[in-house]
C-alpha cells in the first residue's frame, strides 16, 4: 500500500530559503552579518534576527517563503487615557 502525505505536512519553506538562512547563521557566527541596507548598522548577535535576515534575502531571490504576517500588532495607544490631571490643594 502506498502512503500519501497529508496536505498540512507539506514543506512550507523551500530548500533555497533554508540554504539562505543557513548562510546567514554562518555569517552571524563568523561576525560578518550586518544590519541595515548597506550594512552600516552594526553586527547581528541575535539568532532570531539572523533567521529573519536569511528569510528576507530568500524572499528577494524569489524562494518559496510564506508571507509575513501583516496587521498582527495592534496599537495600544488607541485607547484614550482618562485625564485626571487635577492637583488637590
Amino acid at each position: 500500500m502506498a502512503t500519501t502525505k497529508k496536505s498540512s505536512s507539506r514543506r512550507r519553506y523551500g530548500k533555497a530559503a533554508s540554504k539562505s538562512v543557513k548562510s546567514a547563521m554562518h555569517r552571524r557566527k563568523k561576525g560578518t552579518l550586518k544590519r541595515g541596507k548597506s550594512g552600516h548598522g552594526g553586527k547581528v548577535k541575535s539568532r532570531k534576527q539572523a533567521i529573519a535576515i536569511g528569510l528576507s534575502e530568500a524572499r528577494k531571490k524569489g524562494a518559496k517563503v510564506p508571507r509575513k504576517k501583516s496587521g498582527s500588532r495592534r496599537k495600544s495607544s488607541s485607547r484614550k487615557k482618562s485625564s485626571s490631571g487635577r492637583k488637590s490643594s
